[in-house]
């Protein structure tokens, strides 16, 4: 069983940065997935980084502005965004698959509560 928990999101103006925190148990073999939801619409995927650390996926809407990390030792996989923009906002998600990274929100089988992102001057 994997526990995913996020942490980090705030109220910025534009062009400001955060940094979300996914802090999990048991995620060790499993690639996690930053996920972005605003009401109405499906989750979209944000940033994905693999089990190993090696391979990082990125939307091109953040590409440029966003990095994600993971760090085992604290369990906690990072999600560092520069340069928000007021499309930004909504809530964001961790997730977990196996090992490698996916592209369809459907095809991760744990997810933490979301944490709340606005961007608004």
């Amino acid at each position: 069983q994997v526990r995913l928990v996020e942490s980090g999101g705030a109220t910025v103006q534009p062009g400001g940065s955060l940094r979300l925190s996914c802090v999990g148990s048991g995620f060790y073999n499993y690639a996690i997935g930053w996920f972005h939801q605003v009401p109405g619409k499906e989750r979209q995927a944000v940033s994905c980084i693999s089990s190993d650390g090696l391979t990082t996926t990125f939307a091109d809407s953040v590409k440029g502005r966003f990095t994600i990390s993971r760090h085992d030792a604290e369990a906690t996989v990072y999600l560092q965004m520069h340069d928000l923009q007021p499309d930004d906002t909504g809530v964001y998600y961790c997730a977990a698959v196996f090992s490698r990274c996916r592209t369809n929100n459907w095809e991760f089988d744990y997810w933490g509560q979301g944490t709340q992102v606005t961007v608004s001057s």
